[in-house]
């Protein structure tokens, strides 16, 4: 028997706003949440912008003692399963812990934790090491941690995919309760890396943007003048629960997930294969799975990295995929406005993607000023859009040619 499954709670950390009704405003009135670096002194790289979270107060979550044992990246998914949870109305009284899980994505994990007592270590020597390094330094910690503060004991693990990571944790979370192994799930992403030796290694590969004087307008998806990404931070979480297991709560169902499709393009470590072939095998294998057609969907939300060959090879696989019709799909990118928030972004993404379902909005892709011609289609330039948007895909690829599309639809009985 294959179980339905949908989304019922949202939980959002970001650039542009630490809930998801701030996010999603932020959103639709184009707000953009880069800015110049200020967790510490970038004078000397030649990026000096990111998308930081601002006014994010751990004490709100977590006593002092817990949050100095804890990751940044960990207090952010810590803080967005709170939300999560409690937009879900879900408590533990609300499911059978065995039967509840937690998949957790990042890229990069507890980044800053590793900077800072590799310093202690060559500093003040190995006894002076946190005993907490460890923990708070791997991956699948926030997992880890949520399933203990929440009392989860099904699945849990990590998912590290690059900028797939978040995606990966939902697909799995999805196929877990698909196939009877769960009830609810726990799932998506966190990430910040916006620390002194990240900063310095996607510098030194040239992947960042360098528009240092107007960082608002740095982050431009598939316009012509982009220079590069924007590293940001935060971290998305949704609630997968099955259908009748929410039905019997009486809770608020945002959308149902459908289907997905995960490959590689075996091609190459850091771009993508010519022509999109991997990102377009990702959507039609989403749709294959999702028993949809090509003319269902209604709205892509891309990946959209605000990179020259990313944007074009992102488009040049929708174009593959949907033929024509391509040209008549509204595909936005949060990314303009919050960012590449790596580990965390295709969670992030997706609850941009179900709040466009939601309200029948499609927010703007921000920055776009001179039209690319080798990224030539509807991109919801500057302005938001209403739309009814019954069916989407989300879609995430990352660093090592992982691609993964993510399908969902307006939920009906």
């Amino acid at each position: 028997m294959i179980r339905r499954v949908v989304i019922t709670g949202l939980g959002i950390i970001s650039p542009t706003g630490n809930n998801t009704e701030e996010f999603w405003e932020a959103l639709k009135s184009g707000k953009s949440g880069v800015g110049k670096i200020t967790r510490f002194d970038p004078s000397d790289f030649t990026t000096k912008i990111a998308a930081e979270v601002k006014g994010f107060d751990p004490l709100s979550y977590f006593d002092k003692k817990e949050a100095r044992r804890m990751d940044i990246s960990e207090q952010y998914s810590l803080a967005a399963t709170f939300q999560a949870l409690q937009d879900a109305k879900l408590d533990s009284n609300s499911y059978n812990p065995e039967r509840a899980g937690a998949i957790i994505g990042s890229g990069i994990g507890g980044v800053e934790t590793w900077e800072k007592q590799h310093n202690v270590l060559l500093k003040d020597g190995a006894g002076r090491v946190s005993p907490f390094f460890i923990p708070m330094m791997i991956i699948d910690m926030s997992a880890g941690l949520i399933s203990i503060r929440f009392n989860l004991k099904g699945p849990n693990y990590a998912t590290v995919s690059a900028c797939a990571s978040g995606a990966h944790a939902i697909a799995d979370a999805f196929k877990i309760i698909q196939r009877g192994d769960a009830e609810v799930m726990v799932s998506g992403g966190s990430e910040a890396a916006i620390t002194p030796l990240s900063l310095a290694g996607f510098c030194s590969a040239r992947a960042l943007s360098i528009r240092n004087d107007e960082p608002e307008k740095a982050s431009r998806s598939f316009d012509k003048l982009r220079d590069g990404f924007v590293i940001g931070e935060g971290s998305g979480i949704v609630i997968l629960e099955e259908l009748e297991h929410a039905k019997r709560r009486g809770v608020k169902i945002y959308t149902e997930v459908v289907g997905v499709g995960m490959c590689a393009d075996a091609y190459h470590i850091t771009a993508p294969a010519p022509g999109g072939e991997g990102a377009a095998r990702a959507m039609a294998l989403a749709l294959q799975d999702a028993g949809l057609k090509e003319e269902d969907v209604d709205y892509i939300n891309s990946h959209g990295t605000s990179t020259d060959l990313g944007d074009i090879s992102e488009t040049q696989a929708i174009k593959k995929v949907f033929g024509e019709r391509a040209y008549k799909i509204p595909v936005n990118a949060t990314k303009s406005m919050i960012g590449h928030l790596l580990g965390a972004a295709g969670a992030v993404e997706l609850i941009a993607t179900l709040k466009s379902m939601e309200e029948s909005i499609l927010h703007p892709t921000i920055n776009q000023e001179v039209p690319d011609p080798e990224c030539d289609l509807d991109y919801v330039p500057n302005q938001l859009r209403k739309a009814e948007v019954n069916i989407a895909l989300s879609n995430s690829f990352g660093f090592g040619g992982h691609n993964i599309t993510l399908a969902v639809k307006r939920f009906e009985e």
